[in-house]
């Protein structure tokens, strides 16, 4: 019975350290996850500005091209002016000619 009485004795120590090891354990799990999710949080706002401003380059560009597009309409207007009017120069001088 001795036996018995000395294994109860132990027995608290034992799980106390155990408990013990097993809280620092957590306490590290719980510091590394703390740790990991500052640092994704800083990712992800370093990516949401990268978003922001990638989004706001392809607005600036597609206004580029908006104009850029208005623009050469513009030319295709005026060449088609220029061309009817050369057209009708070149039939005066044909007229002239004969």
């Amino acid at each position: 019975m001795s036996t018995l009485a000395f294994q109860a004795t132990e027995s608290p120590a034992a799980t106390d350290d155990f408990a013990a090891d097993d809280f620092t354990a957590l306490e590290q799990r719980i510091l590394r996850a703390v740790d990991l999710l500052k640092t994704e949080r800083a990712a992800r706002a370093v990516a949401e500005a990268k978003v922001a401003e990638l989004h706001e380059s392809l607005e600036n560009q597609t206004a580029d091209l908006l104009r850029a597009e208005a623009e050469i309409e513009t030319y295709k207007t005026e060449r088609e002016v220029v061309k009817g009017r050369v057209e009708r120069l070149l039939g005066q001088l044909d007229e002239i000619s004969f």
